[in-house]
């Protein structure tokens, strides 16, 4: 009759060990799971795509207009257009005037025309030719004043033509010399200045003519039309406005006390509320500094509430055009406890 009581003594051990060890079990997992999720760190955080304002760097009147908004234009087409016709006639004037400077210059490199040469030479001989006659004239008179033939005021007069016709040598030959020569090199050197002035005007033309087109700096989606054709517009006032396609950030923070578990470069996951899809990006950038300015006197609980920015970059694989600026979305990093932070660019 004790067979039965042993029996049924054992059975109890066996059924209370299955449970120890079931709730030990059970344990066990909800302690590994709760440690697992205290390993990732989720973030929160909005799209942030860059916009640019487009704007001619010329004033004028609009002449063309070729996108609207929600229009998607790619990189280098052609948004706008002024009336170019003004810059045209500057840059024609310009490349006149480089012309010009261009043939003065070329005149003094090439000096004077064998026939101005010839010319002077002449010229060089006539005043000798005419100093011999006027030293034959002098000496004459000279001999003639002794004898009372010639009078004094003969003999001076004679003198001075002598003298001028010297002097009337010195000149042709001066002149001859020049001829010869060519122009002084500081001529040549403010022409060469002259011309380089005149082709700067000209390349500043043709930049202002380039500038009457509006390009797209890169691809993306027009957001505003702000001007229409026939509107007369100043330099740097803008037309267009644009989002870009690429690169995507998004603009999240975190906490204080989660700062060292992220670095520049870390990976993560990104994901919104209106798609499944997961984005891959990696963070470029966290702020070296709160963004909320602490007090002076501050407890332990209240540094724990500072948070820091931080810029992610989505990879421009994985980005399209479902993220769009403003949306909020959900970060998951895989970040150890105890990484220690780089704060900076990446």
């Amino acid at each position: 009759m004790k067979t039965p009581n042993l029996l049924s003594r054992k059975t109890r051990w066996v059924v209370i060990a299955v449970v120890v060890l079931a709730l030990g079990g059970a344990l066990a997992f909800w302690l590994s799971r709760d440690h697992g999720q205290q390993d990732a760190l989720r973030l929160y955080g909005n799209v942030d795509i860059r916009e640019v304002q487009l704007a001619f760097r010329q004033p004028g009147r609009v002449m063309q207009m070729a996108f609207d908004e929600g229009d998607a234009v790619s990189a280098g087409a052609r948004l706008a257009t002024l009336d170019a016709q003004p810059y045209r006639e500057a840059l024609a004037a310009a490349q006149a005037q480089v012309q010009v400077a261009q043939a003065e210059l070329a005149k003094l490199r090439r000096g004077l025309r064998p026939q101005e040469i010839t010319q002077a030479r002449e010229a060089l001989r006539q005043a000798q030719a005419l100093a011999t006659e006027t030293e034959r004239n002098f000496k004459r008179q000279s001999g003639l004043l002794a004898s009372g033939a010639s009078s004094q005021r003969t003999v001076d007069a004679a003198r001075t033509a002598r003298d001028q016709a010297a002097a009337g040598v010195e000149a042709a030959k001066a002149a001859l010399s020049q001829a010869s020569e060519g122009f002084r090199k500081e001529d040549i050197a403010a022409a060469e200045a002259r011309l380089a002035a005149a082709q700067a005007a000209a390349a500043q033309a043709t930049t202002a003519l380039a500038d009457t087109e509006l390009m797209a700096p890169s691809s993306g989606t027009v957001i505003a039309r702000v001007r229409e054709p026939g509107s007369m517009v100043a330099s740097q006032s803008a037309v267009y406005s644009l989002s870009l396609d690429k690169p995507v950030y998004v603009r999240a923070y975190v906490g204080e006390s989660d700062l060292g578990r992220i670095a520049p470069g870390t990976v993560v996951r990104v994901k919104s509320d209106s798609s499944e899809k997961v984005y891959r990006g990696q963070i470029g950038f966290i702020s070296p500094r709160a963004e909320f300015t602490p007090k002076t006197v501050e407890t332990t609980d209240l540094r724990t509430d500072l948070v820091y920015r931080l810029r992610i970059v989505i990879d421009e694989a994985d980005s399209d055009s479902a993220l769009r600026q403003g949306m909020p979305v959900t970060i998951a990093v895989d970040a150890k406890p105890g990484l220690s932070a780089r704060v900076g660019e990446r």
